[in-house]
């Protein structure tokens, strides 16, 4: 299946966290080399997922979103992809068997390659140059030519894209079940180029799950515009100045017809603030009939500085905000659909804590992420059980 770049970002609404890209012919070449190419996945498998996710809408699953904060084109060989994928998988396993319901798997992979930036530009020792905003867009090396944002990387972002794919399908082949693929829909023109038309609609198929993040969420804006018009599941990002008025907006227009398994919500609140501001927003969006999916993310409210500067997160922290997330579901009486996180299959020393202790010291040893900290697998699987006690206790309809 083949198409067309959706319109050109000058027609359509304003759209924030967009590269300033230089040569504008260049980045159209780029785009319609992109529409005719295959698409990444099928219409038929964003359906699937689709279907899925309406049953964690209506309390009868899970789902365990996981994977890099940022992919780069280096460093998806096979072994880390692998990694990742089982380190998804055994986490699943352990919530599943707690929790008594299927467990849906998204990986953070095959297309998270761009992130929103805080500031445009970074300066370092007098010199000013563009922020990197990811692989897709731009080079992390603090160099003019690397940071010039360039066209052509959209088309290598397909490549890696597809290549992970390809090593995806065949350890899901290996091991059977399902596994479906998500990742923040930021740069527009990589995202409209591989939408395609498919006899039920028209669909992005560059992922079978694209989410729109706390930056470019503005009812006005391109972004939201953009996963207005596709039938993908399509998920938001709501941090801790989200206001019940702004999910039930959300809902009129990417859920106007209140499919269940159509919107998440993936809360990114931080410990301090999920038990305030998550009650009234789940409270006032189940009053009005719609059945979201509720996630919650508890890397991005919970960023601090390690001792040597790196970015990193405590794990208390991030199982304090899990267990706010639980508490609140259970008081309302709603589902606790399931976490989103930043993690890595390997041992990395990215994040603090965890059964095999990483030190605030030793944040530095392994920090390998291209952007925010990630879990190890170790401390992945200790958000696994903390999470099989907590299902455990809503199936037994205790409190947790």
């Amino acid at each position: 299946m083949t198409g067309t770049p959706m319109s050109s970002l000058a027609a359509d609404p304003p759209a924030a966290q967009q590269p300033d890209w230089p040569d504008p012919a260049a980045l159209r070449a780029v785009a319609d080399d992109l529409a005719a190419r295959p698409a990444l996945v099928t219409a038929a498998e964003c359906d699937r997922l689709r279907a899925r996710l309406a049953e964690v809408a209506c309390g009868a699953a899970l789902t365990l979103q996981g994977g890099d904060c940022a992919e780069t084109f280096d460093g998806g060989g096979p072994e880390r992809i692998g990694a990742a994928y089982r380190t998804i998988r055994q986490m699943s396993a352990v919530v599943s068997e707690a929790a008594g319901l299927p467990v849906v798997q998204l990986g953070r992979m095959a297309g998270q390659y761009a992130k929103p930036r805080s500031r445009p530009d970074e300066t370092r020792d007098g010199v000013t140059l563009p922020a990197y905003r990811g692989d897709l867009v731009n080079g992390e090396a603090f160099t003019l030519e690397s940071r010039t944002p360039a066209p052509q990387r959209l088309r290598r972002g397909y490549d890696r894209a597809a290549g992970t794919l390809e090593i995806l399908r065949g350890l899901t082949a290996q091991r059977g079940g399902e596994f479906f693929t998500a990742h923040e829909a930021l740069v527009l023109e990589y995202e409209r180029a591989l939408t395609r038309q498919a006899p039920s609609g028209t669909y992005d198929l560059s992922a079978h799950l694209v989410w729109i993040g706390e930056r470019t969420r503005q009812l006005d804006g391109a972004h939201l515009d953009f996963v207005s018009r596709i039938r993908n599941p399509v998920a938001v990002k709501l941090g801790p100045t989200s206001t019940p008025d702004d999910a039930l907006a959300l809902i009129d227009l990417l859920d106007p017809d209140r499919e269940p398994g159509r919107l998440t919500f993936i809360a990114r609140m931080g410990a301090r603030s999920v038990r305030e501001v998550l009650p009234d927003l789940v409270a006032k969006v189940t009053a009005s009939g719609a059945r979201v999916v509720w996630v919650c993310d508890p890397m991005h409210g919970n960023t601090v500085s390690a001792p040597s500067g790196h970015k990193t997160r405590w794990l208390i922290d991030i199982l304090d905000e899990v267990r706010g997330f639980f508490e609140v579901h259970r008081a309302l009486g709603t589902h606790p659909g399931g976490v989103h996180l930043e993690l890595s299959g390997e041992h990395v020393t990215e994040c603090v804590g965890g059964t095999y202790e990483v030190l605030p010291a030793q944040v530095p040893d392994r920090y390998e992420t291209a952007c925010d900290p990630r879990l190890n697998r170790g401390q992945a699987l200790d958000v696994a059980f903390e999470l099989a006690e907590l299902y455990a206790e809503v199936r037994a309809g205790r409190r947790p």
